[in-house]
């Protein structure tokens, strides 16, 4: 088995990389934006959208080099709720439509502590089983019309398949509906309401099916191409580590959001009220992480603006001792609380703030990595790689190794391996200290931030 086709629906975009197992690898990414529709009923996924795009990537695929298998990751935070047909009984909510905060009160008498699911309380619709509350509220005849939940990386193993399924990486996070230390569903399943409509849970490295003849008729692709279950992309990420590295290590997962996972680190009591959790990796075992929001925050400072420091201007930053404090994205992350400020005042310079924004990042990173008792070595997976001012801060600010991946997307490569450990792995390259007082800096930084 040599090209796997995954598919992968992020926050921000959703894409479909080619990836050479062999050589662990992407041959090819397409992608499209995932643009939230406003309504009605709700702000909510382009699932038909994101269906045709697909299916005339995996065309293309198959035509220029050929597909052997499928596999698919997404963001967590969704599930689909299908009816007895197929279709979808509701449109997949938008995990930051508010709706959701309207209920809390309510919501939160029903779900579980955080000691049986290791899930944090988190606003909008960052629970699954908050989302679900609220669509349940807002339509009585709802739940008489859903047939099964599914969580959304096997929701598209479902439109590729016709087979139903859900999958641990994805119920584990921070859903509430899912035990981790027990490996089964929460309590909150029966106060829903929906014993019985859950989707079997499988293993994600099996084979969920196989593509259905309207999409190889579609496609092109051979009748009898199969389809792996699917894992949660953070999740994606950190799976080629687990079965390359020993431990102990930590894996970044970067884009729309930051997640940090810990494997093998110290022992430490969690705080769910700083964005800490209990992810449950592909293995299926407990993973303590943390995250924020730090894609979204870097677009929201950075605008699009190309990159454009220097040396200098990292020099000018340490001189004048600039720096970003959190939270730019409030309501998550280590310091949901907190405003976003800049030390001493913001600079006017784009290239000051580029140098600021890469250490604010990386430092909020390194905090997260604090949380959660990481040892060894820090690999950072997806776009962050690429920014030396971040990697250069991570590496100061934790006082440990860090490497960065070479894979483009950060989560294909460890979806494919689902099929396979294939050859080498991905090329790693170590991250440089470009500055001795960056140490220095982070230490100032973190007593500013409290």
């Amino acid at each position: 088995m040599k090209h796997i086709a995954v598919i992968d629906i992020g926050k921000t975009n959703a894409k479909l990389a080619l990836v050479d197992l062999e050589a662990r690898a992407e041959v090819a990414v397409v992608t499209r934006p995932n643009k939230v529709l406003a309504g009605p009923p709700y702000p909510h996924f382009d699932t038909e959208g994101h269906w045709a795009f697909l299916l005339g990537g995996l065309k293309a695929f198959q035509a220029s080099h050929g597909i052997d298998a499928v596999s698919v990751t997404t963001h967590g935070a969704s599930g689909v709720l299908l009816a007895a047909d197929g279709s979808l009984a509701a449109p997949v909510l938008d995990y930051e439509c508010t709706g959701p905060d309207d209920l809390a009160a309510d919501y939160d008498a029903l779900r579980p502590p955080f000691a049986e699911t290791g899930s944090a309380r988190l606003p909008m619709g960052l629970n699954l089983g908050a989302q679900v509350h609220w669509q349940l509220a807002m339509d009585p005849t709802l739940l008489s019309r859903v047939d099964a939940l599914l969580t959304y990386p096997q929701y598209w193993g479902f439109r590729l398949t016709g087979v139903r399924a859900s999958d641990v990486t994805s119920l584990g996070c921070h859903t509430d509906l899912w035990n981790p230390f027990e490996a089964r569903f929460s309590s909150l399943v029966d106060r829903l309401g929906l014993s019985g409509k859950m989707a079997p849970v499988r293993r994600c490295g099996e084979v969920l099916g196989r593509i259905t003849p309207e999409v190889a008729a579609a496609t092109g692709m051979a009748a009898d191409t199969p389809v792996a279950v699917g894992l949660h992309d953070s999740n994606a990420s950190l799976l080629p580590h687990l079965i390359d590295r020993p431990a102990p290590f930590s894996v970044v997962s970067t884009g729309t959001w930051v997640v940090c996972m810990a494997v093998g680190g110290a022992t430490v009591e969690l705080d769910p009220a700083r964005d800490t959790l209990v992810n449950v990796n592909a293995l299926g075992a407990p993973t303590p992480s943390a995250r924020f929001m730090g894609g979204r925050e870097y677009e929201m400072i950075r605008a699009g603006a190309a990159p454009l420091a220097t040396a200098d201007d990292l020099g000018a930053v340490l001189d004048e001792g600039i720096m970003l404090l959190p939270a730019v994205q409030r309501g998550s992350g280590p310091f949901p609380k907190a405003v976003a400020r800049w030390m001493p005042d913001e600079p006017r310079s784009p290239a000051l703030r580029e140098v600021a924004l890469g250490q604010y990042l990386a430092l909020m990173t390194a905090e997260c990595l604090g949380m959660i008792g990481a040892e060894g070595p820090v690999i950072v997976e997806g776009p962050f790689g690429q920014n030396r001012w971040f990697t250069a801060m991570l590496g100061a600010a934790t006082g440990r190794a860090v490497v960065t991946s070479a894979s483009q997307t950060g989560t294909a490569i460890g979806a494919a391996l689902l099929f396979g450990g294939g050859g080498a792995p991905a090329t790693a390259v170590p991250a440089t200290l470009p500055d001795a007082r960056l140490a220095k800096h982070a230490k100032a930084w973190r007593k500013a931030a409290g």
